[in-house]
C-alpha cells in the first residue's frame, strides 16, 4: 500500500448509527420541524443542518436536508445497493465500488484513495455488510456496517434515512463515523499537523477581528468535509434520474463537482476537467467484468 493511513482517515467515507440518532419516522418528523429555522437561513445557501462530534476515540458527523425529489424516487434508488456505489464512485477518493449479490443483505466492496488516478492495488479495502432496516411507503433507514478498517480503525457505520415532505420533496439524515485506537489516531493527528494543517470544516467556531469566520478544523474539519461530499454525492446521483441512462454519468458528475465547489475553502481539491476525466475512467473500471481480489 502506498497510500498514507493518515490520508485514508481524513478522507475516509464512513458513516455510523449514534444511539441518539432518530430511527423512525416519526423521530425524523420531529427533527424535521425542529430544524426549520436552521433549513431555511444557513451559510449553505440551501436547505442543510450540517454538526459533527468528537470523543477520544471515536469521530462522527451528520448532515439533514431537503432534497429536491419526491421520496418515492429516493426512496427507489437509494434502497439498491447497486445504486449505492454510483453514489459513492463520485467522491474524489472512491476509487472503485462494488456492489455483491443479494439485496437485503448484500456487501458493498470499496477502494478508497488518493484524490488522483490510482490503481487498486494501492488503494484501501473496506467491505460493508448493507442492510435496508427499514422500508415503508413514508420512511427508509440503511445501514452499513464494517467492524474492521486498516490499522485499529473499527466500527465503521452508515446510516440514511428519509421521510417525504408535505410539499413533494424529500427531507433525508445522513450520519458517519469511525472509532479509532492509538495508532491511528497518531496517524492522524500528524497528517492534520502538516499536510492537513489548513483545511477546515464548516462550523463557524468564532470570528476574527476584521469580522471574517473562522471554521472548524482538525479532525471535526474532516468529517464535516466528507459529511458534505456524500450528501452532494446524494443529490447529484439523484439528479440524474431525469436523464437517459447514457447521460446519467455525466450529468452526476458535473453536478457533483459545480456543487462542491461553491464550497471551495472546504472543498475545492482539483480541476473540473482531472476529476472528470479521473472519474470516468473510475466508473468504467468499477462497472468491468473484472472484480479485483
Amino acid at each position: 500500500m502506498t497510500v498514507p493511513l493518515a490520508l485514508w482517515l481524513a478522507l475516509s467515507c464512513v458513516h455510523a448509527v449514534a444511539a441518539d440518532a432518530p430511527t423512525s419516522a416519526a423521530a425524523l418528523q420531529e427533527k424535521y420541524q425542529s430544524l426549520q429555522p436552521q433549513l431555511a437561513h444557513n451559510q449553505f445557501s440551501r436547505p442543510i443542518s450540517l454538526n459533527s462530534t468528537e470523543s477520544s476515540s471515536a469521530i462522527k458527523g451528520d448532515i439533514y436536508a431537503v432534497v429536491d425529489y419526491p421520496f418515492a424516487q429516493v426512496h427507489g434508488s437509494l434502497t439498491s445497493p447497486a445504486h449505492w456505489c454510483d453514489v459513492l464512485i463520485l467522491h474524489l477518493n472512491t476509487k472503485y465500488c462494488r456492489a455483491g449479490p443479494g439485496q437485503n443483505p448484500s456487501t458493498i466492496s470499496m477502494r478508497v484513495g488518493k484524490k488522483n488516478s490510482q490503481d487498486l492495488d494501492d488503494a484501501y479495502r473496506l467491505d460493508f455488510a448493507y442492510r435496508v432496516n427499514t422500508s415503508s411507503d413514508d420512511y427508509f433507514d440503511i445501514r452499513l456496517n464494517a467492524d474492521k478498517g486498516p490499522l485499529d480503525t473499527r466500527d465503521y457505520r452508515i446510516q440514511l434515512e428519509a421521510i417525504p415532505t408535505a410539499d413533494g420533496r424529500s427531507f433525508i439524515h445522513l450520519m458517519y463515523s469511525y472509532s479509532y485506537g492509538f495508532a491511528s489516531r497518531v496517524a492522524l493527528r500528524a497528517y492534520l499537523a502538516t499536510a492537513g494543517s489548513d483545511k477546515v470544516g464548516f462550523t463557524v467556531v468564532d470570528k476574527s477581528s476584521d469580522g471574517k469566520p473562522n471554521y472548524v478544523g482538525g479532525m471535526r474539519g474532516t468529517v464535516e468535509r466528507n459529511t458534505m461530499r456524500y450528501y452532494l454525492a446524494i443529490d447529484a446521483y439523484l439528479s440524474g434520474l431525469a436523464t437517459t441512462p447514457a447521460q446519467q454519468l455525466e450529468q452526476r458528475l458535473q453536478t457533483w463537482f459545480a456543487a462542491t465547489e461553491r464550497y471551495p475553502r472546504q472543498l475545492h481539491e482539483v480541476n473540473k476537467e482531472d476529476y472528470l476525466t479521473m472519474k470516468r475512467k473510475e466508473y468504467a473500471r468499477q462497472n468491468s467484468e473484472k472484480t479485483p481480489d
